[in-house]
């Protein structure tokens, strides 16, 4: 069975940090290229930051970019994202996402976490 389970959202201050883990179980992670997307109240789901399988090659949001790093452990199955200086417009749900493209594609979803940041 699948899971990718996502922790360490919560309520911070403007300014301040946070560190997202999710984990996951029931496939091969390391073939897999991983994401963090996040889904503010009334609006699209949008990508965040991602990391190829081999964890070589990154890629963020320009709202992000600086502030926010993606991480991965293959070892452990598990993606990570470290949030600083964060922002009110940070606020979101976020979401592990999994993808592998081969003769078919697999996308697999966590089901979020979410991330408040208010004074």
């Amino acid at each position: 069975q699948v899971q990718l389970v996502e922790s360490g959202g919560g309520l911070v201050q403007p300014g301040g940090s946070l560190r997202l883990s999710c984990v996951t179980s029931g496939f091969t992670f390391s073939n897999y290229d991983v994401s963090w997307y996040r889904q503010a109240a009334g609006k699209e789901r949008e990508l965040v930051a991602s990391i190829t399988s081999a964890g070589d090659s990154t890629n963020y949001a320009d709202s992000v970019k600086g502030r926010f790093t993606i991480s991965r452990d293959n070892r452990k199955n598990a993606l990570y994202l470290q949030m600083n200086s964060l922002k009110p417009a940070d606020t979101a749900v976020y979401y592990c996402n999994a993808r592998w493209v081969g003769i078919v594609t697999r996308v697999y979803w966590g089901q979020g976490t979410q991330v408040t940041v208010s004074s």
